[in-house]
């Protein structure tokens, strides 16, 4: 995958990150990759050489400096992606890390990482990790919110955090600690996040619906909301977040940020209930329904607390998300 970054980056072969794509297309595309599809159908996204080269040269001139990229994410989707063209583009190596990050060893000529906050949560647990973490440049974690406590831990580790917010439509994370990278114009219309900038990619492979509902005069008109507080970007949540449940609105990116803080590995998710219009399930091994409700209802309201108890381990994707498509399944199964 290395090699194949590389000849992108500098020849006119085209990249190829899903096996499964078979097809002839444009040859400025430098690079397919699907979507998570944790909360939906996964997508074929096309993404320009250009495209894949602006982000790498706008985080690199936010920065300041190049760096070496340490790949410890799957490589087939976008942050593990960026992690090879960022590095590559610089001129340097591309050192492979075990997603437990049991090997990571720093070069010491200017050394970063993408990770998420999974990855993270488990580095502060292990000191020899942490403090070979810590000796890092920068350690950039996306793909989910990161906690403001966990944050903190690593901080006091001397980890040089910095979160990033982004997608695979903009060639990943294209905003650093709620500040748009160079060249990316990132604005709220009502409360929905719109981007537009030289890093967004060209449109879906195969639907061509989609891609205009997304595309719209030259912005990607992305599912979460968010606002601006001193002029950075916070992330409210996702549009469809928002479920009804007996007749209330509940927000679940408010349920989810209050569950990480008690248990960083619960997940909280919805499915469809005759009685309830919408029923909040929490899945974790420990605890009881009665137990979880208890300590919620200290910062939530009685109306948003789950109805549910999925006492399994919430599964996970490959880039570390909680795969809530798995879990309703698991839950209509049931």
């Amino acid at each position: 995958m290395i090699d194949a970054v590389a000849r992108m980056l500098g020849g006119t072969e085209t990249l190829w990150l899903a096996d499964s794509v078979r097809r002839d297309v444009d040859a400025r595309v430098g690079a397919v990759v699907a979507t998570s599809g944790t909360t939906g159908t996964s997508r074929l996204v096309a993404l320009s050489r250009d495209a894949l080269v602006a982000a790498a040269k706008a985080s690199r001139s936010h920065f300041g400096a190049d760096l070496t990229w340490h790949l410890a994410l799957p490589d087939r989707y976008v942050a593990g992606l960026m992690v090879q063209v960022r590095s590559l583009q610089a001129g340097r190596p591309v050192p492979k890390v075990g997603s437990d990050l049991a090997d990571l060893r720093p070069l010491g000529d200017g050394d970063a990482i993408s990770i998420v906050p999974t990855q993270l949560h488990r580095a502060v647990e292990q000191p020899d990790i942490a403090h070979r973490l810590a000796a890092f440049d920068l350690v950039l974690v996306g793909g989910a919110p990161l906690r403001q406590d966990l944050r903190a831990r690593a901080e006091d580790f001397g980890i040089k955090v910095a979160e990033s917010y982004g997608m695979s439509e903009t060639c990943g994370g294209i905003v650093w600690d709620g500040v748009p990278l160079p060249g990316v114009d990132v604005r709220i219309v009502g409360d929905r996040v719109t981007i537009a900038g030289p890093t967004l990619f060209d449109g879906y492979l195969g639907d061509d619906a989609a891609s205009r509902d997304a595309l719209v005069a030259d912005r990607l008109i992305t599912r979460d909301r968010g606002h601006f507080d001193a002029g950075r970007l916070v992330i409210d949540g996702r549009v469809d977040d928002i479920v009804l449940s007996g007749g209330v609105n509940v927000d679940l990116a408010q349920v989810r940020a209050v569950l990480g803080s008690l248990a960083p590995d619960a997940v909280a998710f919805a499915v469809p209930d005759p009685e309830w219009g919408s029923r909040v399930v929490l899945a974790h091994p420990e605890g009881t329904l009665e137990s979880w409700r208890a300590a919620l209802s200290e910062h939530l309201p009685r109306t948003w607390l789950p109805r549910q108890h999925l006492p399994a381990q919430a599964p996970r994707t490959q880039g570390g998300k909680p795969d809530y498509q798995a879990l309703i399944a698991t839950m209509s199964q049931s």
